[in-house]
């Protein structure tokens, strides 16, 4: 009989047809995911080997890479090494030299891929961590061109390490353009509502971007195909039944039926019993071969299986384990995958280790471990570890655990290292030298996964795992001292009520020598942090001072970096001394050699005079912390990432609205938060896809809350300037509950959402005038309440330093100043220009965009009060401003209303109107809502006489009634409003 492999795929159109329909959305720039589950043996292999060729044949790139069944801790990323390492060695030259750009510019990403690079300092895992989830996204996006995207097969994701799914997670929330496809396989019947794979799935499940398909078994019919396929012709129709119940339409299982049915005569009746039958044609060396093989799982290094054949009973002479191999591989058994040999199904690997006796597992997975010992290049401390464990050899699992943890931290792989560690402890009472065999005590290492517990975002495990080091020094009181800050940190993250973390404080410095040292300075540095939570400034700033001494004289730079810090937390309402302070944890921090402190205070102290208004200094400290960034290679940690954010909201504010330069091979996340940064000024432009630029972001608003800020209140504006106000003013609440939910009720963005929902209303209002009433009170209504929460915001949302900034304090100006204008149309009286003057006094720290925008309504209210001179001037600056900056909307703003108000402005050409003048007068006075008769006795003429212009002014302007004539005229630059 035939195998399914040198068979046409079988029924599977549906999932093909799907497939291809992915696989061209991914050709044109619109990645996505297949995630394809199904019972073990059903087809994923073959449908998936199927989709592959089909994609190469369609011009694509295909990668194919496995996860492993190491347990749950796993070699952290192994596919996507996998799948690097095959790109960074691909056939095509361009390919290859495309993904070693990006590697070559992410440290993280280089040493990953080249584990003898230097190790990484605990203290800046964190911020390489992002750098390397995003390098690996830049490096698969590369590889895919138009016309022919780069398809990332991933199988068995079932057994993927927790940073595998990390990846995961990062790549299918932040995919964008990318000619990119990934196919991921799972086993269903494996993934209970405990397994690890069960989240991932639940958030793949909700992503636009991913496609589910559950493989079903064969129907009958589709049944009857394939063994026909296998049998190259028909079964006879008792065999047929027989395959049939008995498989209930697996795949692998009705092959291996047949298989064995058409060797031995008769239909064995388990897939155990398949499975042996098939066993027993083999040699015994080849049998023990395979059984050796299964314990390394469905796939091993052809050269590791050798070295542990050598090890293993009856395999000893290489001239054997090389005959046994060749046979196993021409009976079908393995198949030669690259430098691996693989069984041609997991299920064949599993049941034969399986059926191993426990010596028997015991004694095949040390001659792994021994293989591995003797040559360590053949696999990784991990593999060591889980042979030494599964062997029995608990002093050498301790150590391999140990040195994989290490690897771990070196990799960016916080959860695997955690696992490792908690392995380590697990043992250590069972290896008498265990502190002497690591080279650290038993203390230390909790400390060690406590660390990694807090990277991987498991605090309260961190907490706990602390906190049983420090209980188990109890005979120990200066060392438990020494370690109680490092509970309070944690506990700080863990914990609303600080109350905890003050009290393992005060009892480390009850204990700990008023001599200067390290760990005294910590403590101070984290009671310090602690009183600010608390709101004790005047306590935190003595702890924090007193902290920065004692750590300046133990020559601690860490301890004063920190401290110096919080330090400039406390006084960045004074930003002179705020400065100073960032500039001398930067310096402690270069002394430390903690790249990543250095970086967060190059950052803290350019947005420190950016939110004290000193704009022209904050541009040139941003530059040169983006120099120090490019320098070393920290463009795309998460503070590279700020800085670059904040360098395009500095070139808006400052009147640049020039659209960013294209950037080629921008990563997922960086081109989210610089798109958001683009929309200000994209708003600002007028650009004609604004509205859906914000609206494609709309799907981010979990994955970052300055993205729901930015794009959702540049949305707002865009939307009133579309002349979209209901909509826009419901966008604003839905942005209010959004952030209130994921920051808080009174978040400074609320002032600046706030002043935007008010200008739509006010526009709303001035449009509709002479309109509904009862409409126009629901508008005032709402407006009161903006404004009242504005104020409260700016009262209760805890500003930097407790003193609301100037942007702040502009955004809350401009928000009564439009509820005033507001007001001027729901009660048809002048607003005060003194408002928007203030309003212009205060963006002018240098916000040149609404220092125009405000003059323009500055000019409006001037106009409205009866002094058109000084109107005409500030229309005349908000225009030119406008102009310059190349703000269309605003400009065209300004040029329709100097139109309708008569103000000569160059450019604003009147409309010549075929309205008399008396029927403008009639017109105008109609806008203010006055009836027939009220008008008649403002002009002196009769009811029925005004009710003659109101008709000749409807005909005229062709509409039906009295507000859409307004509404009309207004438009036209026919009425001043």
């Amino acid at each position: 009989m035939r195998r399914s492999s040198q068979i046409p795929l079988i029924a599977r159109e549906d999932q093909v047809a799907g497939f291809r329909r992915s696989f061209d959305r991914a050709a044109s720039g619109e990645p996505g995911a297949l995630l394809v589950g199904g019972d073990a043996g059903v087809g994923k292999t073959r449908l998936v080997t199927h989709l592959a060729a089909t994609a190469e044949q369609a011009g694509g790139r295909v990668v194919v890479a496995h996860c492993v069944d190491l347990g749950e801790i796993g070699i952290p990323y192994l596919p996507f090494t996998e799948a690097l390492g095959h790109l960074q060695h691909s056939t095509d030259d361009d390919v290859a030299s495309r993904v070693a750009e990006v590697v070559a510019g992410r440290p993280a990403l280089a040493r990953l891929l080249d584990p003898a690079g230097r190790p990484t300092a605990q203290g800046d895992q964190h911020d390489e961590r992002l750098p390397l989830l995003d390098g690996m996204a830049s490096a698969l996006a590369t590889a895919g061109r138009p016309g022919a995207p780069l398809v990332l097969v991933i199988e068995d994701l079932h057994w993927a390490d927790p940073s595998t799914r990390d990846v995961l997670r990062f790549l299918v929330t932040r995919l964008r353009t990318e000619h990119l496809l990934l196919v991921l396989t799972y086993r269903s019947d494996d993934v209970d509502r405990r397994h690890p794979l069960r989240p991932l799935l639940a958030e793949l499940h909700r992503s636009g971007r991913v496609e589910h398909v559950e493989l079903e078994p064969f129907t009958a019919d589709e049944l009857r195909a394939f063994t026909t396929a296998l049998n190259d012709g028909p079964l006879p129709d008792d065999d047929f039944g027989e395959v049939q119940r008995r498989s209930e339409g697996n795949a692998f299982f009705a092959e291996e039926l047949v298989a064995a049915g058409m060797a031995t005569g008769t239909l064995p009746w388990s897939l155990a019993d398949v499975l042996h039958a098939r066993m027993q044609d083999l040699d015994p060396g080849v049998q023990q071969l395979v059984r050796l093989a299964s314990v390394a799982g469905r796939q091993v290094r052809e050269d590791l299986l050798r070295a542990a054949a050598q090890r293993t009973p009856g395999l000893e002479e290489p001239a054997a384990a090389a005959g046994a191999l060749r046979d196993a591989v021409a009976h079908q058994v393995l198949a030669v995958e690259g430098p691996h040999l693989a069984f041609r199904h997991a299920l064949l690997a599993e049941a034969l280790y399986l059926d191993l006796l426990p010596g028997e597992r015991a004694a095949m997975h040390l001659s792994y471990l021994t293989a591995l010992v003797d040559s360590p290049a053949l696999g990784s401390a991990a593999e060591r570890a889980h042979h030494a464990q599964q062997g029995h050899d608990l002093p050498t699992a301790l150590v391999a655990s140990y040195d994989a943890a290490e690897c771990a931290r070196n990799f960016l792989a916080p959860t695997e290292e955690l696992r490792h560690l908690e392995q380590v402890l697990s043992l250590w009472d069972s290896v008498p030298d265990a502190a002497a065999r690591v080279r650290a005590d038993h203390v230390e290492v909790a400390l060690d996964a406590a660390a990694a517990a807090w990277r991987s975002g498991q605090p309260s495990r961190a907490v706990q795992l602390t906190r049983g080091a420090i209980d188990s020094l109890h005979d120990d009181p200066q060392r438990q001292a020494s370690l109680r800050h490092v509970l309070a940190r944690y506990l700080l993250d863990v914990e609303e009520d600080v109350s905890e973390a003050v009290h393992q404080t005060d009892l480390a410095l009850d204990v700990l020598p008023a001599d200067p040292t390290e760990d005294l300075a910590s403590t101070l540095a984290v009671r310090g942090r602690l009183e600010m939570n608390r709101d004790h400034d005047d306590d935190a700033r003595a702890f924090l001072e007193r902290a920065v001494d004692v750590a300046h004289r133990a020559r601690a730079p860490h301890a004063e970096a920190d401290a110096l810090a919080s330090l400039a937390v406390i006084e960045v309402g004074d930003p002179e001394t705020a400065a100073g302070l960032i500039e001398s944890a930067m310096h402690r921090a270069v002394d430390a050699g903690s790249l990543g402190a250095e970086m967060r205070c190059r950052y803290n102290l350019a947005t420190t005079w950016y939110y004290a208004g000193r704009l022209e200094l904050a541009d040139d400290l941003l530059r040169q912390a983006l120099a120090r960034a490019e320098e070393t290679g920290t463009t795309r940690s998460s503070t590279g990432i700020s800085m670059r954010m904040i360098a395009e909201l500095l070139r808006y504010v400052r009147g640049d609205l020039t659209a960013a330069p294209p950037r080629a091979g921008v990563p997922a996340l960086e081109a989210m938060v610089l798109e958001s940064a683009g929309l200000y000024a994209a708003v600002a432009r007028g650009d004609d896809q604004v509205l859906d630029r914000t609206a494609a972001l709309r799907a981010d608003w979990d994955v970052d809350g300055f993205v729901a800020l930015i794009s959702g209140g540049c949305r707002i504006d865009a939307l009133t300037f579309a002349g979209r106000y209901d909509e826009a003013v419901e966008l604003a609440a839905t942005v209010v509950e959004h952030l209130g939910a994921v920051w808080s009720t009174y978040f400074l963005g609320r002032i600046w959402i706030s002043a935007l929902a008010l200008a739509a209303l006010a526009d709303a209002a001035e449009e509709s005038l002479g309109g509904d009433d009862a409409r126009q009170a629901e508008r005032r209504a709402a407006g009161d309440e903006l404004l009242a929460v504005a104020r409260e915001t700016a009262e209760r949302g805890r500003p930097r330093g407790g003193v609301l900034g100037p942007e702040g304090r502009a955004w809350l100006r401009r928000a009564a100043a439009e509820h005033a204008r507001l007001a001027a149309a729901t009660d048809r009286t002048p607003a005060d220009p003194a408002l928007w003057e203030a309003a212009v006094c205060e963006f002018s720290y240098g916000y040149r965009y609404e220092v125009a925008r405000c003059r323009f309504r500055w000019a409006q209210a001037l106009r409205a009060a009866g002094e058109r001179a000084a109107a005409e001037l500030e229309s005349l600056e908000a225009l030119r401003e406008a102009q310059e900056m190349g703000a269309r909307p605003l400009a065209d703003a300004v040029l329709a209303w100097a139109r309708r108000a008569r103000v000569p402005v160059p450019g604003a050409r009147h409309e010549t109107s075929t309205l008399t003048d008396r029927e403008e007068q009639v017109l105008t006075l109609v806008a203010q809502g006055l009836s027939n008769r009220q008008i008649g006795e403002r002009l002196y003429i009769s009811t029925k006489t005004v009710s003659v212009h109101v008709s000749n002014v409807l005909a005229k302007l062709g509409v039906s009634g009295r507000a859409e004539a307004v509404a009309v005229a207004t438009r036209r630059g026919l009425l001043v409003v």
